[in-house]
């Protein structure tokens, strides 16, 4: 491979890199995305495809805005997306329900919604508390032990497969370049812009943007940056495909597109370990019989374990170096929900060369701050 230059070098080819890459070629730029391939620890092909507002950012005003605008924006990017690519990522936005399973969990929830909807980011018709009989009226195969749930109409899924395989398919045909199977090690900053030693040559560009995930600690400090993200282990059942037994998505239960059930959310601090436990996957399936206890009829199919990318405060991390002009450095855990953020904000900022004030409270300030 001799030298190549780019406007634009992406490296990390998951979920967020390629929503930027997309944005990015949207705008004419020349991209090339850098991807460590099957053998990364790829988040995207692990997630539980929500696209999720009820509770996120709960305590960060900042982060609840930024859901609630992605959530908004979703159903422009899912239309790009089939236009561009010919793929239907299978958006459906009907809503979420959040299950309640003692009067005392119902109350918290209502307080919790409250709190996110009325009085810190008032949104009008944006949920509504649901008593076990409306519950059972839209989902009739619930337990008997669930009381009540929270709705909220701006909760929907996609197929986060699908919705990658649309990304790479759409960047390819706007003329992007994407090269798997390259480990990338260090990135040279230069008064050219910003260059990239691989086993087959250099690359080189104006601009880099950091979108490698969990990489992200290790490439951050050769642009100027601290990005300390973590890995945080989820685990997933499916089961065999079924008749339409849920017509809403749970943040643990969800029907997809082709009749397959999946389960999960778990929350394990094993640090690079993708495996699976049965002790954990029998919590889950616990969990998930007591709200809907006629899953118990299907079989299980398949397991696995994803690493989430968290930084200490679970929050997104955007971050662009004052040492070294155009490197940008992206963390997030919640690749789905924001995806329409990263492919229009996100790409946009990058293209011309400064994230937004509107952006400040995501960068690495907030966890010094935290810390201090």
């Amino acid at each position: 491979m001799t030298d190549t230059r780019s406007d634009v070098l992406v490296i990390g080819g998951g979920l967020i890199g390629a929503c930027v890459a997309f944005g990015l070629l949207r705008k004419n730029l020349k991209v090339t995305i850098v991807d460590q391939g099957d053998n990364a620890h790829r988040a995207a092909r692990g997630n539980f495809g929500l696209v999720w507002v009820q509770s996120k950012g709960s305590t960060f005003r900042s982060y609840a805005a930024l859901t609630r605008r992605s959530a908004e924006i979703w159903p422009q990017l899912a239309e790009d997306l089939r236009e561009v690519s010919g793929i239907d990522v299978g958006f459906q936005q009907a809503g979420g329900l959040t299950f309640c399973h003692t009067e005392a969990e119902f109350a918290q929830r209502r307080d919790l919604m409250r709190h996110q909807f009325d009085a810190d980011l008032p949104y009008p018709d944006a949920y509504r508390m649901l008593e076990r009989d409306e519950v059972a009226r839209m989902v009739p195969v619930i337990g008997p032990g669930v009381v009540g749930a929270s709705y909220c109409k701006l909760d929907g899924c996609v197929n986060s497969l699908r919705l990658l395989r649309a990304l790479h398919g759409a960047c390819l045909r706007l003329g992007g370049r994407y090269l798997p199977g390259i480990d990338v090690t260090a990135v040279q900053p230069s008064p050219a812009g910003f260059t990239l030693p691989t086993a087959s040559g250099s690359l080189s560009a104006d601009r880099v943007v950091l979108a490698a995930g969990l990489g992200n600690a290790r490439l951050a400090p050769s642009v100027g940056l601290e990005t300390p993200v973590k890995p945080m282990r989820g685990q997933i059942l499916v089961t065999a495909r079924s008749a339409p037994l849920l017509s809403l998505p749970t943040h643990v239960i969800r029907q997809m597109d082709e009749g397959t059930i999946i389960i999960g959310d778990s929350q394990e601090d094993v640090g690079f370990d993708e495996g699976t436990e049965l002790g954990v996957l029998g919590n889950i399936a616990a969990r998930a019989l007591a709200s809907i206890p006629v899953l118990a009829k299907l079989r299980a199919v398949r397991a696995w374990g994803a690493l989430r990318v968290m930084s200490p405060d679970g929050f997104p991390l955007y971050q662009q170096s004052a040492r070294h002009h155009g490197a940008f450095a992206f963390s997030v855990h919640s690749g789905v929900t924001l995806a329409p953020i990263h492919a229009f904000q996100l790409a946009g900022a990058v293209a011309l060369g400064a994230l937004p004030e509107s952006l400040a409270p995501f960068n690495e300030e907030r966890l010094a701050f935290q810390a201090a």
